[in-house]
């Protein structure tokens, strides 16, 4: 890499660590070009040229956290021996990651975010499809070994992801819910659903 190449990714490093900070202190309203400009020291044209907006700085931010949030879960997958204890792996795993990054939470399961997501889901869509696969392909080698429904892989991962998606929405914007609570009941409930076994 050269050392421009090597500029250009502290820059964008500062800025991305900046739009955080200024997330979790002055929340989505306080969250402006000015602000991080601010922050990071970086000048505005740098942050147009690294990023072509204030939604581009934001997609790279959430697609980040996305990406080390997702790598979190797989990781829980990869040393769980059945389905049933990687989803129980996988819950813990999500709002452990929920819990110790609450700016992170809150930015991931913003209006901004779902915003940006109807704007541009189908790019994000396929980014985190990108980054889902090992998921998919542990869904499907239980399915193969009989012990996940055959269901079609999005209902799967809806019905897995969503009610630890749910509850930790809920604990980041109502505060009415016990997240180590739900961490403990969720897996069973998720397993249920998902399970070949319906007696």
């Amino acid at each position: 890499m050269t050392p421009k190449q090597q500029r250009g990714e502290a820059t964008v490093e500062l800025l991305l660590d900046a739009a955080l900070r200024v997330y979790a202190v002055e929340g989505e309203q306080g969250l402006t070009v000015n602000a991080v400009t601010k922050a990071s020291g970086v000048s505005l044209g740098s942050l147009y040229h690294h990023f072509g907006s204030l939604d581009g700085l934001l997609n790279a931010l959430l697609m980040r956290w996305l990406e080390r949030l997702l790598g979190e879960m797989l990781t829980a997958l990869e040393h769980s021996r059945t389905a049933r204890t990687g989803i129980r792996a996988l819950v813990r795993a999500y709002v452990g990651f929920i819990q110790e990054h609450r700016a992170v939470g809150m930015l991931l399961h913003s209006s901004r975010a779902d915003r940006l997501t109807m704007t541009q889901g189908k790019m994000l869509r396929d980014a985190q499809e990108a980054r889902l696969t090992p998921l998919t392909a542990w869904l499907r080698t239980h399915v193969e070994r009989g012990e996940v429904a055959p269901l079609p892989e999005p209902v799967l991962e809806s019905l897995i992801l969503g009610p630890v998606i749910g509850a930790s929405r809920r604990w980041l914007t109502m505060g009415d819910i016990d997240l180590d609570e739900a961490a403990r009941i969720l897996p069973d409930r998720i397993w249920r659903s998902i399970s070949a076994d319906q007696e």
